[in-house]
């Protein structure tokens, strides 16, 4: 079982948690209307997926029920930083160290 840590209630069990996509997507300011269909389904089904560090949603279902962000290993799976919506993503380094 691996441990998540909730920015606010501190680390828990994975099964506490709900994984909610891509962190920090930009959302049309007309919620689509004057997008066309193609590009429409280009906004809401197609994401990043990068090897390595990853920026994510995140919803701490069974604890607080808020939701936070992580930057998350997507080879290891491993959570390098974790953090508040609404905070700028942190800064790491090749390593995945804070910088």
């Amino acid at each position: 079982m691996m441990l998540i840590d909730c920015p606010e209630c501190g680390p828990r069990n994975e099964n506490e948690f709900h994984y909610g996509g891509q962190a920090h997507v930009a959302y049309p300011a007309d919620g689509g209307a004057s997008m066309s269909e193609e590009q429409w389904a280009q906004f809401l089904f197609f994401r990043d997926n990068p090897k390595g560090p990853f920026a994510e949603r995140w919803v701490h279902a069974a604890g607080c029920r808020r939701w936070f962000n992580a930057v998350r290993d997507t080879a290891t799976y491993e959570f390098l930083a974790v953090y508040r919506t609404g905070e700028p993503q942190p800064v790491l380094d090749r390593s995945g160290a804070s910088a």
